[in-house]
């Protein structure tokens, strides 16, 4: 299992698979094709379906036309068979003749692979890949999941998460200033600051919920207009973390060091997920991102108030199971409905799982790897057209 670096990366918005992997990809293909005229792109499936509305051209086109003239070609029905976010670029000469070709797949969360690569290639840092697992080393040995986290990765993963910590924490200031309408066509205006200004007339029961939909609001909605943000895992489900961090931080004085503790447990619960199934909302849907995000912030509000390792299990499960056959349906083909509002009420539903955790010993029926397991199944289970490609669900509304 690879570092939690590769969960956690710092980029811009709005869609880690449709826009920060495409970008990494013409990145790489630029570079190594240096002597190139022109350069032809061909995307496919859900990459195509819903391509404009994630800005993908735009991502591309920013890398290659510094180098050649580009040209994007899409073809949103036909479906590469080892992911439905698949590319093809194509190097060619001054006459148009292609002199070199790569197909390459944007596998979620920032992530590509080439043709023929297998998953999990990248260098393994995590001896123990099940939550069961780790849960048991926990129990054995009275250590929590983040100490795993830094045994695994080294004490240096301390300074990155502070980084991916420190672009959160700006992600939601900003987003609780802006105003205006979301670019893309749909004329959504901002809801956080309203949110947010809201919040400070309620009893404290109530403030507290309003300012978590208003943090988990900013966070999205700078994504949504091409901001600095942390992929936890994704892009479209990138408020939710940070919103229950930020929340916590700022209402219950946790000092910085136990928020990055919280950070590496939720890293931890995210990356067995992305190791053992998937965090793309092409490939299983929107339970892979909201989902995911739920249950990484579930388990890092149960690490900040003292749960025990079986009940920081259990909130990242209930996270999760919660959100089983979440389909990904954005209307447009953009990252904002439902996608800015399912974030909102993710993270209030992660402080809820916390909750219910909290109450309980942590035993329960059915485990967190369990859960993964039929998520993984109930995702490929999805017809295609509730998978990122605009063609069912709310995507057919409007």
């Amino acid at each position: 299992m690879e570092s939690i670096r590769q969960l956690f990366k710092i980029g811009l918005g709005p869609s880690s698979s449709h826009t920060m992997g495409p970008r990494i990809a013409a990145e790489k293909f630029s570079q190594e094709n240096p002597e190139a005229k022109g350069f032809r792109v061909t995307l496919f499936g859900s990459l195509a379906a819903t391509g404009k509305g994630h800005l993908t051209d735009v991502a591309i086109l920013d890398v290659l036309e510094r180098h050649a003239p580009t040209e994007i070609i899409w073809k949103p029905d036909v479906f590469l068979p080892f992911h439905p976010n698949g590319m093809k670029f194509e190097a060619l000469d001054s006459e148009g003749t292609p002199i070199n070709d790569e197909t390459i797949y944007s596998v979620g969360g920032g992530d590509i692979l080439h043709e023929g690569e297998e998953r999990g290639n990248g260098k393994s840092v995590y001896e123990m890949t099940k939550i069961s697992d780790i849960l048991e080393w926990c129990e054995k040995t009275g250590r929590s999941y983040w100490e795993y986290v830094e045994i695994s990765e080294g004490k240096e993963i301390w300074d990155y998460l502070k980084e991916v910590w420190e672009v959160m924490k700006d992600a939601v200031r900003r987003g609780i200033e802006a105003e205006g309408v979301l670019p893309g066509g749909l004329g959504l205006r901002r809801k956080a600051v309203s949110y947010y200004v809201h919040a400070a007339g309620y009893n404290s029961s109530l403030k507290s919920r309003g300012l978590v939909y208003a943090y988990a609001l900013a966070v999205s909605e700078e994504n949504a207009s091409g901001g600095r943000i942390v992929t936890a895992p994704t892009c479209g489900s990138c408020g939710i973390v940070p919103a229950v961090l930020y929340h916590l931080h700022t209402s219950k004085d946790f000092s910085e060091n136990r928020i990055l503790k919280a950070l590496a447990t939720a890293g931890l619960f995210g990356n067995v997920v992305k190791h053992n199934a998937s965090v793309s909302g092409a490939e299983v849907g929107c339970q892979g991102e909201v989902g995911v995000a739920c249950a990484m912030a579930a388990a890092a509000a149960s690490q900040l108030f003292g749960g025990t390792p079986a009940q920081i299990e259990y909130s990242a499960e209930m996270g999760l199971e919660h959100h089983l056959g979440l389909t990904c349906d954005p209307v447009c083909g953009l990252v904002q409905v439902p996608c800015i509002e399912r974030n909102a009420y993710a993270a209030a539903r992660a402080l809820d799982a916390n909750l219910y955790a909290t109450f309980s010993d942590g035993r329960h029926s059915v485990s967190f790897d369990r859960i993964v397991e039929v998520m993984k199944q109930t995702g490929h289970d999805l017809p295609s057209l509730y998978k990122e490609t605009a063609q069912g669900g709310l995507a057919v509304i409007h």
